[in-house]
């Protein structure tokens, strides 16, 4: 004689074996673009099959590998968005164009929208274009570009900024004519 117990464990194992039979015939979600209603039921939205998504890649990227930075599978045109609203406040701003600062942030978010455009559908072909992270990385330093271009236009820092003459082919044998712990002419005569 059977227990209660060892019952209603035949009775889930047919259970199983006989949902597991007949989804077998059906198609899975992830082919339909739909997800499971239940375990047993999959309804399918369109009549064509949708690329199949591959773990840890594209759409089935579940992690980015970094602590408090969820994947963001719209990381692409979010980048577009941020970097052209840099450059949009640097148009309207008073920098001048010469400013070191403006012209390596155009640079930087020119290229970076020309490869996200190019590749809105390929975000590691935008990853490897870029080299500076993955998109999510992307989509905040965009975010940390845009606090500190607020400060440096906010504190006019380009001003404080003045030439320095540097000599570009110094003469090796030249040092200037002082030894290592002797005076300079200039600290004598403060004597």
């Amino acid at each position: 004689m059977m227990s209660a117990s060892a019952s209603s464990l035949k009775l889930l194992r047919h259970h199983a074996i006989s949902a597991i039979s007949r989804s077998a015939s059906r198609p899975s979600a992830s082919q339909c673009g739909a997800k499971s209603l239940s375990m047993n039921s999959v309804r399918c939205f369109s009549a064509a099959a949708e690329e199949e998504i591959v773990p840890g890649i594209g759409r089935g990227k579940t992690s980015t590998g970094l602590v408090g930075l969820a994947v963001d599978h719209d990381a692409v045109p979010k980048m577009i968005t941020k970097y052209q609203a840099l450059l949009d406040k640097l148009a309207a701003s008073d920098m001048p164009p010469t400013a070191q600062y403006r012209i390596n942030i155009e640079k930087i978010a020119r290229f970076r929208i020309k490869a996200a455009q190019g590749n809105l559908d390929d975000p590691e072909k935008v990853e490897e274009l870029c080299n500076c992270g993955q998109v999510e990385e992307l989509v905040v330093q965009a975010d940390n570009e845009m606090i500190v271009m607020d400060m440096y236009l906010r504190n006019r820092w380009w001003e404080l900024v003045k030439p320095v003459e540097i000599e570009f082919n110094p003469d090796p044998n030249d040092d200037g004519g002082v030894e290592w712990g002797e005076e300079t002419p200039k600290e004598e005569e403060k004597k």
